[in-house]
Order: C-alpha cells, then sequence, then structure tokens
C-alpha cells in the first residue's frame, strides 16, 4: 500500500528515485552516450517536475528552478566538464537566493560557525586539491559559490539535518570529484561515490524544502 500511495501520490519522485538509483551501474556501460546523458539528466529532473506540481508559490518555483539547472548541469557535464560547472553554479545562485529569503532568525553561535567554515573552507580545499593544475582559481571560485550555497542552506530556517545536511552531501560529492580529477585520480573508489553523494545530497535539499513549503500551507 505504500509503494501504491508513491506512486499515485508522488510519481515524480518516484521516477527520480528509479533514475538516481540506477544511474550508478548505468553509467560507463554500453548504452549509447546519448541515452546514457538523459538518464542522469532524468534523476535530478523529475525533482524538479515533483518540486513545480506541487504549487507552492514563489519558494517553490526557486527549488523547481534550482533543479532544473542541475538537472541541466548533469547533462552538459557528460560533454563538457566546465560547462556542467557553470551551470551548476548558477543553481547555487538561484538556491542562495532562495535560502536567504528563509534565513535562520537567530542562529545560535554553532550554526554561524559552521557557515564560515563552509564559506572558507569549501574554496580552501578546492584550490588544495587543484593546486599546482591548471585553472585551479576558477575551480576555487565555483567552490565559493558553492560553499556560498551550503553555509546559506546550513544558516536557512529550514532543518539542519536534512537541506543543511543535503547541501554539506553535494560539497564532498563536488570536492571527490575535483579530488578524482587530481591527486585521487587512480582511485577507483573516489570516482564511484561522487554520484551517490551528489543524487542523495539534492535529493534531501529538494524534499526537505517542498516538505517544509507543503507544511506550512496546510
Amino acid at each position: 500500500m505504500v509503494k501504491r500511495a508513491l506512486i499515485e501520490r508522488r510519481p515524480w519522485l518516484l521516477l527520480s528515485l528509479f533514475f538516481g538509483v540506477s544511474w550508478w551501474f548505468v553509467a560507463g556501460g554500453a548504452m549509447p552516450g546519448l541515452y546514457q546523458i538523459a538518464w542522469k539528466g532524468a534523476a535530478v529532473g523529475a525533482l524538479a517536475i515533483y518540486a513545480f506540481q506541487r504549487h507552492l508559490g514563489r519558494d517553490g518555483a526557486l527549488i523547481a528552478g534550482v533543479m532544473t539547472l542541475y538537472a541541466l548541469a548533469d547533462m552538459a557535464q557528460e560533454l563538457w566538464l566546465a560547462a556542467g560547472g557553470v551551470l551548476h553554479a548558477i543553481g547555487h545562485v538561484l538556491a542562495i537566493w532562495l535560502f536567504a529569503r528563509n534565513r535562520r532568525a537567530d542562529p545560535t553561535r554553532s550554526q554561524r560557525l559552521v557557515g564560515i567554515a563552509l564559506l572558507v573552507g569549501v574554496p580552501l580545499d578546492a584550490f588544495l586539491l587543484t593546486f599546482g593544475g591548471e585553472g585551479r582559481w576558477l575551480v576555487a571560485g565555483y567552490a565559493l559559490i558553492l560553499g556560498a550555497m551550503a553555509a546559506m542552506a546550513w544558516l536557512s530556517r529550514f532543518s539542519r539535518y536534512r537541506i543543511g545536511a543535503g547541501a554539506v552531501l553535494f560539497v564532498l560529492s563536488d570536492l571527490l570529484l575535483i579530488a578524482a580529477n587530481g591527486p585521487l585520480r587512480s582511485v577507483a573508489l573516489a570516482g564511484a561515490l561522487v554520484w551517490p553523494l551528489y543524487y542523495i545530497g539534492v535529493l534531501m535539499i529538494c524534499t526537505g524544502v517542498v516538505v517544509r513549503l507543503r507544511r506550512e500551507r496546510g
């Protein structure tokens, strides 16, 4: 009955889970390239539709827009890594706007410290992981936007254990991606963990925001 209710009430979420989980096994397989690109984009693209069709006002439209940009970035990344980075960065800016609109009124000292650590630590880690390589300043610039998104998510009024933690998983995924193209190039596990950390993080962010907005609208 739970599975039937999920299919009837949240088909786009179920579709996202299908594509998101199966992509880990499809990636790098014998499936033609264009199908793989579409398969990958469908995972987060379905989350965008899931958020949009809930009709949750401006904040709902913003989270749907964030998911749309992330889905486009996922597909572009298969063709050109830099293009995926640009689209993800634009999505982060939109997410920062969403979280700024919903910032926590009086964050605790520890919450502020975590926010500062994310803002400063993420670009610093990215720079160190690419130290001596080409484009490290561009990577660090992207990581600064990523860190700002994660910091704002942590300091927003949304659940830190869902949205905040999801943003941290996104950060870990991107840092692993950077490392997998640098110092951890020979470590297969580093590259293999990029997608599950990313997808789980994005899933937590999207569903966390949607659930909170729906609860407030009654």
